[in-house]
């Protein structure tokens, strides 16, 4: 069930690319990071979940059933969620957001231990929705990105706080009985799907633009470059990453929270901001080099690496520094080639990121 959940943001993520490839701005890119946001705390807020609870259990299976239909309903608002669908959108984000942490604290009760943890959860979850949805009515859409970046960050926060209030104080993170490896798996399965994502927008690109040297060019450069970049976290780190967080006992919630609740959601962010360059170089491969294509097209690859290198050093598997290293030479790519043209800079972008794989391989 949980992977049938999981199929809703297929179709999201190539909604959230579509946002950015359509406003290919610094707004744009406010706007598409808040969205962002909203999907992956109702992602990773029910994967917490469901990997305290039978997920095969009747009641289970509808309340996931409920959130696939609030989840497919915030997808198909993304587009125009700064328009008129921005109602829409913060309404189905809150409701899915309730509804969980409302059926946790049923689950378990008020008095136990998880229970009291959700009780805390609800009320921020409420402080934030209040912002969503007060933002989802405002006209401006200025004012709107305004609103729902400081519900996002709310959102964002409140799990690095403990949940903490005022009268009842903290719910420490060690108080979280979480099963690591199985958010571990959810994590990898989704960061899969957002590769996934990226092939798709690839294929549709070049079904409708090859033919020219330039754009078929740009086609196979793109698909060592997602290739490259997926290797340096699948190859080696999924599998030793997995297996620290399963074995961790009581500091599982601790590493999951930080390795996969935050680092991830910064890769998994990186590859869809990465599928939206290499769409705009196969459509337009001999255009010149703006600033936002230079943010997307570089930028995209250097957030990764530093999710990956976040991982691994909060996983305690050591500093990264070739990933560093990858880091420097993406931003040096995106200014070096300012002003030449997209196939140029993507060619640089994906040369090194073939040069961090094999620094992956060899480190191990």
């Amino acid at each position: 069930m949980e992977l049938f959940f999981d199929l809703v943001y297929v179709f999201a993520f190539t909604q959230l690319s579509e946002l950015l490839y359509e406003h290919p701005s610094w707004i744009g890119g406010a706007e598409t990071a808040v969205i962002f946001v909203a999907l992956w705390w109702a992602w990773i807020y029910t994967t917490w979940a469901t990997g305290m609870i039978d997920p095969t259990r009747p009641r289970v299976v509808l309340l996931l059933s409920v959130m696939m239909v609030a989840s497919l309903v915030m997808a198909t608002s993304i587009l125009k969620s700064f328009d008129g669908r921005g109602p829409t959108f913060a309404i189905a984000y809150v409701a899915m957001q309730v509804l969980c942490g409302g059926f946790m604290v049923w689950v378990f009760g008020p008095r136990d231990p998880m229970g009291h943890n959700y009780l805390h959860l609800l009320v921020w979850i409420a402080i934030s929705g209040v912002i969503w949805i007060a933002g989802a009515f405002v006209p401006d859409p200025h004012t709107r990105l305004l609103l729902w970046a400081i519900a996002a960050g709310v959102d964002v926060v409140a799990p690095l706080l403990d949940f903490r209030l005022p009268l009842t104080g903290a719910t420490p993170v060690s108080q979280w009985a979480l099963a690591g490896g199985h958010l571990a798996e959810r994590c990898q399965l989704l960061l899969m799907i957002a590769f996934g994502e990226s092939f798709l927008r690839i294929g549709e690109s070049f079904a409708a633009h090859h033919g020219t040297l330039a754009s078929d060019t740009g086609f196979i450069v793109g698909f060592v470059l997602v290739f490259s970049l997926w290797t340096v976290y699948f190859m080696r780190h999924a599998e030793r990453a997995a297996r620290t967080v399963a074995e961790a006992g009581e500091n599982a919630a601790r590493l999951a929270r930080s390795a996969y609740t935050y680092a991830h959601a910064v890769m998994v962010g990186a590859v869809i901001v990465l599928a939206v360059a290499i769409h705009e170089v196969i459509e337009a491969p001999k255009a010149q080099v703006d600033v936002a294509f230079a943010a997307i097209c570089a930028g995209g690859p250097a957030l990764y690496l530093i999710g990956f290198a976040l991982s691994r050093r909060w996983l305690g598997h050591g500093y990264a520094i070739w990933a560093m290293a990858g880091v420097a030479g993406f931003a040096v790519v995106g200014i070096a080639t300012g002003s030449w043209v997209r196939l140029v800079e993507l060619l640089g972008v994906t040369a090194v990121a073939v040069l961090v794989s094999l620094s992956a391989e060899r480190a191990g």
